[in-house]
């Protein structure tokens, strides 16, 4: 028998506030295109020294697809030195140019509310969203490169409802769904 695996919806974004964004962004406005939520706090070493330019590096190379990358800033700790004033000058001097939405703290404790929602265990956390909303990684701590880049790459192939897209793997005018012959080599 083979094993189940049970779709979750992706909890809506509750943020306070957005950069670099003219508008809030919802999932539900986001709905039909894969997404790469990327959860972080200024003073994380973790988040500085790997995720965010990890983050901005997939935001960067894969900015003519329709990937969706989105920072959340989820402050669990350390309030007081984590204030959007200084959040937008952090957003500036490390160049970030996806959208960061500030997580709405909770009502009932320090853990924020999308935080909570997602039942994040700290930061940097990843998440990838399937283009019908639904969470397809839910990764914790630093994420390999290759690892995430294929992870990006099977859901950027997928149409909405999970299948392969028709245009995923034509490349070049000699590709096939069976291999990818370059432009001029002879067909076997």
């Amino acid at each position: 028998m083979k094993p189940t695996s049970k779709r979750i919806a992706a909890p809506e974004l509750i943020a306070d506030r957005w950069f670099n964004s003219k508008a809030p962004i919802t999932l539900g406005g986001l709905r039909g295109r894969p997404v790469l939520l990327h959860t972080f706090q200024m003073l994380c070493p973790g988040c500085v020294i790997h995720a965010i330019p990890q983050a901005q590096k997939v935001a960067s190379m894969l900015r003519d697809t329709d990937l969706a990358v989105i920072g959340l800033h989820t402050v669990f700790e350390h309030h007081a030195a984590m204030t959007p004033v200084s959040l937008e000058a952090f957003i500036h001097e490390y160049r970030i140019t996806f959208p960061v939405g500030v997580d709405k703290p909770g009502t009932s404790g320090a853990t924020p509310q999308t935080m909570a929602a997602y039942r994040f265990r700290g930061t940097p956390s990843t998440v990838l969203i399937d283009r019908g909303g639904f969470i397809r990684h839910h990764g914790f701590g630093q994420e390999d490169d290759i690892a995430l880049g294929l992870r990006i790459g099977m859901l950027l192939a997928e149409d909405a409802r999970g299948g392969i897209a028709a245009n995923a793997g034509t490349a070049g005018d000699g590709c096939t769904d069976d291999a990818c012959i370059p432009t001029g080599a002879p067909a076997a």
